[in-house]
C-alpha cells in the first residue's frame, strides 16, 4: 500500500484530525460510564450508542483511507472524506438545533457537564460536545479549503 506525500499534504492533515475528532474521540468520551456502561440509561439506549461510535469509526477508517491511500481522483477523494466529516458534525448541530421537537438535552447530570470558558461572562458555561465539535468542524472546513 503507497502512501499520497503531494501538495495535499495540509489538507490531508486538517482532514485527518477532524476525522479522529468523530472516529477515535468518540469511542474514549462515549464507550465508558458517562454513555455506553451508564446504569442510568436504559439498556437500548447504551445499544445505540455503541452503535453509533462503532459506525463512527468503520466511516473514520474508510475516510483515512480515502485521505491517505495514494490513487485516482486525488482531489475527489480528500473531498469525499471531507463530506463524510461535514455529515458526522453537521448532524450533531441538526440534532442539536432540533432539541425541542424530541425533548433532547445536551447533557446529563451524570455526564460530560459544561465547563466555564477561558473567557467571557462569569456565567457561561460552554457544553463540551457543542465545543469540541465548533473546533472540529472549524478543522474539517480548513481542512477542505486546503484541496
Amino acid at each position: 500500500m503507497e502512501l499520497a506525500y503531494d501538495s495535499h499534504l495540509l489538507a490531508r492533515i486538517l482532514l485527518s484530525v477532524a476525522t479522529v475528532g468523530y472516529g477515535v474521540v468518540t469511542i474514549k468520551a462515549d464507550l465508558n460510564a458517562t454513555h455506553a456502561t451508564n446504569p442510568l440509561w436504559t439498556p437500548h439506549a447504551r445499544f445505540h450508542v455503541v452503535w453509533q461510535v462503532l459506525s463512527y469509526t468503520g466511516v473514520a477508517l474508510i475516510a483515512l483511507g480515502l485521505i491517505w491511500i495514494a490513487g485516482p481522483l486525488e482531489a475527489e477523494r480528500l473531498y469525499l472524506a471531507g463530506g463524510l466529516g461535514a455529515v458526522m458534525y453537521g448532524a450533531f448541530f441538526v440534532a442539536m438545533l432540533s432539541r425541542p421537537i424530541y425533548g433532547g438535552v445536551l447533557y446529563d447530570e451524570n455526564g460530560y457537564l459544561p465547563f466555564r470558558p477561558p473567557f467571557g461572562p462569569a456565567g457561561w458555561q460552554w457544553d463540551v460536545n457543542v465545543t469540541v465539535f465548533t473546533a472540529m468542524s472549524a478543522i474539517l472546513l480548513l481542512g477542505l479549503a486546503a484541496i
